[in-house]
């Protein structure tokens, strides 16, 4: 099968140590593959994006010459595609408007996986004298499972785990779940690698690529880079950005970190002479 794989960074601030192990992750493993290696910047969030982050990723891609095939896509461009697959699921009774707001479903849902899960007050229609707010789709209790390449086995119950989650926010803006299967499917992507915190959402995915009669990726969710803390290294606890100037310090780090012998003259080599001996040493090709 041809592999044609993706790295999706969102331009919130640049790259820093661990999106620099998500991006050499998913590279490599294209690569071992022979396969496509495609860039996405999720600009979806115009409140949380900071300006000119999304040429200072693709300054730091290049500069540790992780190079990517074909163009760059722009999710703040395919508006019109999920606004599209909303109405689709809208008209065949899969989503619904919701009226409640954060507080009234933590007043009244029970924990789940990530907070409170949506007790499905508005599912049979909103409230008298509630207007809309999120798009929510049906989710149901049958079990949703898949293979994770570095996890195993990984199953959940998205009703009772998760609820009817929303794939339209309050603000009007797409939800990263929705967004990411329609722009998987239109990149034909067939390998998605990336951190393991995303591991929990994949089932949502997987229940959205259903009802749009979209196929799914094959999935590996590695581990990720933790700071002094046990905290995952971000921009909300403060991770410094990657030093484009010090490329093989940087990947000789995440050599290190995915457990990949570095050369004994990896000082005197190139970007892409490290990536090349990451590449001999790569595990992950089943």
């Amino acid at each position: 099968m041809t592999y044609v794989g993706r790295f999706a960074p969102s331009p919130t601030g640049p790259l820093h140590q661990g999106s620099l192990v998500a991006a050499v992750f998913s590279f490599l493993d294209a690569r071992a593959h022979q396969g496509t290696w495609r860039v996405r910047i999720e600009d979806l969030d115009p409140p949380r994006e900071q300006p000119g982050a999304a040429d200072a990723i693709l300054r730091t891609l290049e500069a540790h010459a992780l190079y990517w095939d074909g163009d760059i896509l722009y999710q703040s461009t395919r508006l019109d595609a999920y606004a599209e697959a909303m109405t689709a699921l809208r008209d065949r009774g899969q989503a619904y408007d919701c009226g409640c707001t954060r507080r009234e479903i933590a007043a009244i849902g029970r924990t789940g996986l990530e907070g409170p899960v949506y007790p499905g007050t508005c599912r049979q229609g909103l409230a008298p004298g509630r207007s809309p707010r999120a798009l929510r789709v049906c989710t149901h209790d049958d079990p949703i499972g898949f293979h994770d390449r570095h996890h195993g086995l990984v199953s959940q119950r998205l009703s009772r785990e998760i609820g009817d989650f929303v794939i339209r926010r309050a603000d009007g803006l797409t939800a990263y779940q929705l967004a990411v299967v329609v722009d998987d499917a239109f990149q034909d992507i067939t390998h998605v690698v990336r951190g393991s915190d995303l591991l929990d959402s994949t089932p949502r995915q997987l229940h959205l690529q259903r009802l749009l009669g979209l196929s799914s990726p094959t999935y590996l969710h590695h581990p990720l880079v933790l700071n002094g803390t046990g905290d995952k290294l971000s921009k909300q606890t403060h991770a410094p950005a990657a030093d484009d100037t010090t490329p093989l310090t940087n990947l000789a780090a995440v050599m290190d970190f995915l457990d990949l012998p570095l050369p004994v003259d990896w000082r005197d080599a190139t970007p892409t002479a490290l990536l090349e001996h990451a590449l001999a040493h790569w595990p992950f090709r089943a």
